[in-house]
C-alpha cells in the first residue's frame, strides 16, 4: 500500500484545500468499525498536499493516451491541462501522440505542446486527441527521450498494459537518477480495473450497449421465432454485458466470461433457447466476447498489447443456433449484431465526464507532491493512490455469487447456470 515520493516536498502549494499523507481509505468496509485503519491496511487518500515537491513554474509535464479507445479520454486530457495550468501555474505541458509510440522519437511524431484552444473542445468529442496505440515501447530510449525534453512528470491514460508500462519508466527514470512523477489513470470500458469501483466511460458504453439491445429486440420480437445475438465489449470480464442487460431489460439469456456455459443437452443452452422460442416465439442474447471460450478449439495467438486473442464467439453462436433450429425442424429468423467498437467511441455522458475530471485533478495533485509509481483508484466514493504493483495483482470480475448477477438472473428468467 505503499506510495513511493521523490522526495521530501519544499514548496508551498497555491491550493487552499489539501489533505493529509497519513488519510488512509481502507481496502474493504467489512471490518470493525471501531478498529483504526493501519498504514498498511489501507490506500492514501487523494487529493492536493500542502507541500509540494515540484515547483510549479519549473514543471514540464506530458500526458500519453494508450490502448483501444474509451468515452472520456478527451475529458481527462482536457482536465488535466487545466488543472496544471490553471491550478499550479504550470507553463508547459507536452501531449505525446500515438500512445508510446510518441515516447521514441525514432517511430514517433514529435510531441504536441498544449494550450487552451488544443482542449478547448476536445470533451464533446470521442476517441483522443493525441491518438494511441498498442505495444510496449523501448523503455531505455522513452527515459532519455523524456530527459532531453526535461520532462519530470508524466501522466498514462490507459489499461493495465499501459500502467505495467508507466511503472518501467517510472523505475528506469529512477535508477538514473531522474525525478520523473509517473502517475496513471486507469481505461478501460470493461470496467475491470481492481480498486476503482467504476472506471471512466463504462457508463457510457453500457447506455450505448443498451441502445444496441433495444433494437436488436425489435428485430427479434417482428418476425417468427426471432433469435437476436448482440456480441459486447469485455475479454476478461461481463461487467459490459450484465449492466447492459439490466438497463435494457429485454434480454432474455446473459453470457459472460465468469459463468462458463454448455450448449448441448438437456440442461444447456439450446434446450433453454428452444422452450424460450416455444413459448414466447422471440429471444435475445447478449454475450461478451470473451464468453464461452472454452467452446472454441485453438488459439489465436497475442495481440500487440500481450493480450490473448480471443476467438469469435458471436459467429460460432449463431452457426450452433442455426442448425440447433434446423436439426429440431422449428422455422426460426437468427439475426447477429456486432456493435462492439461503436459503444466505446462516443463522447462521455455527464456522469462519465464528471468521473473524468476528477480522476484527472487527483492526479495532477499527486504529481505535484512529487508521488509516483501509482495509480488513481476509487473505492467507496472516495479517490485514493494504488502502487501500480499492486494493480498488476489483480482484476476486477463479475462475481457469480453477487447481488448484481442475481439481478440479472431475475430480469433475464436464465438458470444459474447451463449445465
Amino acid at each position: 500500500m505503499t506510495i513511493t515520493t521523490l522526495g521530501d516536498p519544499r514548496f508551498d502549494s497555491p491550493l487552499r484545500q489539501t489533505v493529509r499523507d497519513d488519510l488512509r481509505v481502507p481496502a474493504t468496509l467489512v471490518r470493525d468499525p471501531a478498529a483504526p485503519v493501519a498504514a498498511d491496511d489501507g490506500f492514501e487518500l487523494a487529493g492536493p498536499r500542502a507541500k509540494l515537491f515540484f515547483d510549479p513554474a519549473t514543471v514540464r509535464a506530458g500526458i500519453v493516451t494508450c490502448g483501444g479507445l474509451c468515452p472520456g479520454i478527451n475529458n481527462v486530457i482536457r482536465s488535466l491541462f487545466l488543472e496544471l495550468h490553471h491550478a499550479y501555474g504550470v507553463p508547459e505541458i507536452l501531449g505525446f501522440r500515438d500512445g508510446y509510440r510518441g515516447l521514441d522519437p525514432a517511430r514517433g511524431r514529435p510531441p504536441l505542446r498544449l494550450t487552451g484552444d488544443h482542449v478547448d473542445k476536445i470533451h464533446t468529442e470521442g476517441g483522443t486527441m493525441l491518438g494511441t496505440s498498442r505495444g510496449p515501447v523501448d523503455t531505455a530510449l522513452a527515459v532519455d527521450h523524456l530527459i532531453a525534453l526535461g520532462v519530470n512528470m508524466l501522466f498514462t491514460i490507459g489499461g493495465d498494459g499501459t500502467q505495467r508500462g508507466g511503472h518501467d519508466l517510472f523505475q528506469e527514470a529512477r535508477r538514473r537518477g531522474h525525478p520523473l512523477a509517473v502517475v496513471g489513470i486507469p481505461k478501460t470500458v470493461d470496467n475491470d480495473v481492481a480498486f476503482v469501483t467504476r472506471t471512466f466511460g463504462y457508463l457510457t458504453a453500457v447506455e450505448q450497449a443498451a441502445h444496441m439491445l433495444t433494437c436488436a429486440h425489435t428485430e427479434a420480437h417482428s418476425v417468427r421465432n426471432g433469435v437476436s445475438i448482440v456480441k459486447l465489449m469485455g475479454r476478461d470480464a461481463g461487467f459490459i454485458t450484465v449492466g447492459a442487460t439490466l438497463a435494457s431489460q429485454d434480454v432474455n439469456f446473459c453470457l459472460i466470461p465468469e459463468v462458463p456455459f454448455r450448449l448441448d443437452g438437456p440442461g444447456g443452452l439450446l434446450a433453454a433457447l428452444k422452450k424460450r422460442v416455444l413459448d414466447r416465439n422471440h429471444a435475445l442474447i447478449a454475450v461478451a466476447e470473451g464468453a464461452g471460450q472454452e467452446l472454441l478449439a485453438g488459439s489465436s495467438g497475442k495481440d500487440a498489447s500481450g493480450n490473448a486473442k480471443l476467438k469469435d464467439i458471436g459467429p460460432f453462436l449463431r452457426e450452433r443456433i442455426e442448425a440447433f433450429f434446423k436439426a429440431e425442424q422449428i422455422e426460426s429468423t437468427v439475426r447477429y449484431i456486432d456493435p462492439s467498437y461503436l459503444v466505446r467511441s462516443v463522447p462521455a455522458d455527464a456522469e462519465d465526464a464528471i468521473l473524468c475530471d476528477q480522476f484527472a485533478r487527483h492526479a495532477a495533485h499527486a504529481a505535484m507532491a512529487g508521488k509516483t509509481g501509482l495509480v488513481i483508484g476509487q473505492l467507496h466514493d472516495e479517490f485514493v493512490h494504488v502502487p501500480i504493483e499492486l494493480l498488476a495483482t489483480q482484476r476486477k470480475r463479475v462475481d457469480p455469487e453477487s447481488p448484481i448477477w442475481r439481478s440479472v438472473l431475475s430480469a433475464t428468467g436464465q438458470p444459474a447456470r447451463f449445465e
